[in-house]
């Protein structure tokens, strides 16, 4: 009966056979969705790493697993913002509907944290469901990331506005009126990478 049963399926096209839908083994409890910052190498910069490492460090025995955006992070936002939302947006939505049971939790620095602002504003409503939270870091608000793109600055979407954290260090030239590049790399060293973790953390 067995070797009937494996003969039959082996006469069964490609076409026939359903894809295979993620398993529960294969969902991780909580995913983080990181996009880096300008200039910063592929992955999820330093300010993503040190978030993704004490938010794991805050949860216990879940486990985390970390999706780093897939975007230019040039200087050339008008292209690569988009871009990068449109990746962001996919592989969120690609998890919700793999592993529904997912939490999420969504980052993004300088660049990147217009990144996510982006993406949550143009995905459909009930995606939120799925979304703990979301943390940005030097986010862009100030007049000086104004004249780094030619539209205007994103903002996060409404779903979304409750359970944002939008962290910007004083004279940060990016998301405030000061002119200190100095504080717009200083996320990681001044603690706000462990208090975003917190603040994710208390919502899981």
């Amino acid at each position: 009966m067995s070797i009937a049963v494996v003969a039959a399926a082996c006469a069964l096209s490609v076409a026939d056979i359903p894809a295979p839908s993620a398993s529960a083994a294969e969902c991780p409890d909580i995913e983080v969705v990181f996009a880096r910052g300008t200039t910063q190498p592929p992955g999820l910069g330093e300010v993503g790493q040190a978030f993704v490492d004490s938010l794991a460090s805050h949860v216990g025995t879940r486990s985390v697993e970390a999706y780093a955006v897939d975007y230019p992070a040039t200087w050339d936002f008008d292209t690569g913002m988009p871009a990068g939302s449109a990746d962001a947006s996919g592989h969120i939505q690609s998890v919700v509907t793999t592993c529904p049971k997912t939490r999420m939790v969504l980052g993004g620095y300088s660049q990147g944290a217009g990144v996510i602002s982006m993406a949550t504003a143009g995905m459909p409503p009930q995606i939120a469901d799925h979304v703990a939270a979301v943390v940005l870091f030097g986010n862009l608000r100030s007049a000086y990331a104004a004249t780094l793109m030619h539209a205007q600055l994103p903002t996060v979407g409404t779903a979304y506005t409750g359970k944002t954290l939008d962290l910007c260090l004083p004279d940060d030239l990016i998301c405030s009126d000061g002119q200190d590049w100095g504080a717009h790399t200083a996320y990681v060293r001044t603690g706000m990478a462990d208090q975003a973790a917190g603040f994710a953390a208390s919502r899981l």
